[in-house]
């Protein structure tokens, strides 16, 4: 295997110390495909380059390697930890990889002299008191609506509170007491506000012995009105507790992990208690397992083979290393990659046995004590096995709609008799034109491969220097931006003696990336007027006419009467309504026309006002932002002033105008 590699990179292995740390290979193209650790770098990088791996997964990424990088770290548990920030960053096409997600919303209570409850997603300061992550939307304001009914605590936003003369209607329903009109005093708030928080932390039993040490004093002082409202609340609570069944005090915060394998794909279900409460769970599905797995199958093999010279790394009292199942590796990339933004709770129940090696580097990273749980009893016991069946059912969803996803793909390549080398990883491009009247023009290219939308891949094209409200110019421009220094670089490829490397780059596209080869397809929305400009398009670059086809609409523009128009000359297709290769060309269609349009309205917004930045700030509409651009002469004068000129403006309360400030320095 080491004939196919350089000389200094060999050189370069041979070097390495032996000393824990991270690696990380990367291809002539410079895309990087593999990161991992090891206790001893040199002898486990060079059990790479010492086998002969054959045809297997890990011998044609051997087979790749151009050059490597090594991080020399002080211990297995920082390697560890590195490893997995650089999976999450690099993205290599041989780890398991948990794609980024949304970040998680939490429950705030703002500061104030009445605290208002509020959904909340973004970075957290010290100013105001959070709760969670919750592992949806949904939980979050699940919990906001709960603690209304059970202790009355405000939602407006600062300015609606400021501005009022009479209670609204959640003081009528029994849903808040009424701060905005003095209906109850700080004093009396600000106990319900110190209630609500013990109860999100757990302390439920707390809060209910002082609503009823509170209620007893009443009655004793004769007033029984007093007296009810708690009992009232008290009861309130109490049915809360029963419907949620929080049983058990010790576990306040605990995250359930449940691993399901099957047919080449993974899930991980993570369901989250918080403050005793269970809050639902959230799926996460990787990518690259079978690569991964054979990755790690292969060093296994490396490592416990006679022939290759100290291939081995130390084990405890001569053992040898320990063969994880693919569940194991899935979970434990989980924990690892997950946790390294997300507070970690105190208590992890999972459904697999991971190596204390992991658990004790994410303790050590999150600063406290974290408790793994295997084979749980009791209560724990019930979360875990609703957690593993709610990880069955997903990954069974999952592999339901791709299997249906396929069949859609494949319905398509026969419908336009194509025949592409994998159909796996049949690319269709396709773009739309979006503006207003002419204003704001852009182009809008969407990408389906591996039977899924891959929106990290989209692209859109500000289009200038044209006639305004001419699509087809418009049309022209944004196809010879995509594929004419991709059509030169082709023609450089045939010409040139072959070198190695990638050369078929678009004007968009860096060397080694999916984009730096020409689609199967090429999707335009409209009809022969769009597909002849798209043909001209093609014909002046050199590209094969068939890749070309037009989307035009039918009789009446009714949906599932589109039929297929064709650059190379075919005569017209209608697929049929009920026709899964047409459900597919609508659900690319439909996709790029909203990638269009949301692009154009933003352009649009950018060019009227200055900036949509203001508006990405929680509680800033089109009201309010007109104000500021106005007093201050534009999206610069209100970043240059300070939190107290934000605040003068009408409409502005002081914790606005700092979450103003905050988010544009």
């Amino acid at each position: 295997m080491s004939e196919s590699h350089s000389d200094q990179l060999l050189s370069e292995v041979a070097a390495l110390p032996q000393l824990p740390g991270v690696y990380r290979y990367f291809d002539s193209a410079g895309g990087v495909l593999y990161v991992g650790k090891a206790r001893n770098l040199k002898k486990r990088v060079a059990s790479y380059f010492q086998k002969n791996h054959g045809g297997t997964r890990i011998g044609h990424m051997i087979s790749k390697i151009a050059r490597m990088e090594t991080t020399v770290v002080r211990s297995e548990a920082e390697a560890l930890l590195l490893e997995n920030n650089l999976i999450k960053s690099l993205k290599p096409r041989y780890n398991i990889l948990f794609r980024d997600d949304k970040s998680y919303p939490y429950l705030k209570i703002a500061s104030h002299t009445f605290p208002r409850l509020a959904y909340y997603r973004g970075a957290v300061d010290r100013k105001h008191r959070y709760f969670g992550p919750y592992p949806s939307a949904w939980a979050v304001k699940e919990s906001i609506q709960l603690l209304q009914k059970v202790f009355k605590l405000r939602t407006c936003e600062d300015t609606v509170y400021s501005n009022r003369t009479r209670p609204c209607l959640l003081y009528q329903i029994k849903r808040c007491t009424g701060p905005c009109v003095g209906h109850i005093t700080p004093e009396a708030y600000a106990q319900d506000v110190s209630n609500a928080e013990a109860f999100l932390m757990g302390d439920t039993q707390a809060v209910l012995a002082q609503l009823e040490g509170r209620m007893s004093r009443h009655a004793e002082r004769l007033e029984f009105e007093q007296a009810a409202e708690l009992r009232n609340q008290m009861s309130a609570l109490s049915r809360v507790l029963h419907q949620q069944s929080i049983e058990i005090a010790s576990d306040k915060d605990v995250d359930i992990l449940a691993v399901k394998v099957q047919g080449g794909r993974a899930c991980v279900n993570l369901a989250m208690v918080r403050g005793g409460r269970h809050l639902g769970d959230r799926p996460y599905f990787p990518v690259h397992v079978e690569d991964a797995t054979q990755m790690y199958r292969g060093e296994r093999e490396a490592e416990l083979d006679p022939n290759v010279e100290s291939a081995g790394e130390p084990t405890a009292e001569g053992a040898e290393p320990m063969q994880r199942s693919v569940e194991v590796q899935v979970l434990e990339a989980f924990i690892a990659q997950h946790y390294i933004d997300v507070p970690v709770p105190s208590t992890l129940v999972m459904s697999e046995l991971v190596g204390r090696e992991l658990i004790e580097a994410i303790s050590q990273q999150a600063g406290s004590r974290i408790t793994a749980v295997f084979q749980p009893r009791a209560q724990r016991r019930h979360w875990l096995e609703m957690a593993e069946k709610n990880a069955a059912l997903q990954l069974a969803r999952l592999l339901a709609e791709e299997g249906s996803q396929q069949a859609r793909t494949r319905a398509l390549v026969d419908a336009l008799e194509l025949a592409p080398d994998d159909l796996d990883n049949f690319r269709v491009e396709c773009f739309d034109i979006s503006h207003t009247a002419g204003e704001a023009t852009q182009a809008s290219c969407v990408v389906f491969e591996r039977h899924a939308m891959q929106n990290r891949e989209y692209r859109r094209y500000n289009i200038e220097g044209i006639t305004p409200g001419d699509d087809y110019a418009a049309m022209r421009q944004v196809l010879q931006r995509r594929y004419g220094k991709l059509a030169e670089a082709m023609a450089a490829e045939v010409d040139a003696p072959p070198a190695g490397d990638a050369a078929g780059v678009g004007s968009d596209a860096k060397p080694g990336t999916r984009a730096a080869r020409m689609p199967d397809l090429v999707l335009v929305d409209g009809g022969k007027g769009q597909v002849s400009m798209a043909r001209e398009v093609f014909s002046e670059l050199g590209l094969p006419l068939s890749l070309i086809v037009g989307v035009e609409k039918g009789e009446g523009r009714k949906v599932g009467l589109e039929e297929l128009v064709f650059a190379d000359g075919r005569e017209k297709v209608y697929l049929g309504r009920d026709s899964a290769a047409l459900m597919l060309v609508a659900q690319i269609r439909d996709e790029a026309h909203r990638f269009a349009i949301t692009g154009m309205r933003a352009k649009r917004a950018k060019v009227r006002v200055g900036s949509s930045q203001l508006e990405d700030i929680p509680g800033i509409g089109p009201k309010r932002r007109a104000r500021l651009l106005q007093r201050f002469g534009g999206i610069r004068g209100v970043a240059a002033a300070s939190v107290e000129d934000i605040a003068s403006v009408e409409g502005i309360a002081l914790d606005l105008a700092e979450e103003i400030y905050r988010a544009l320095h």
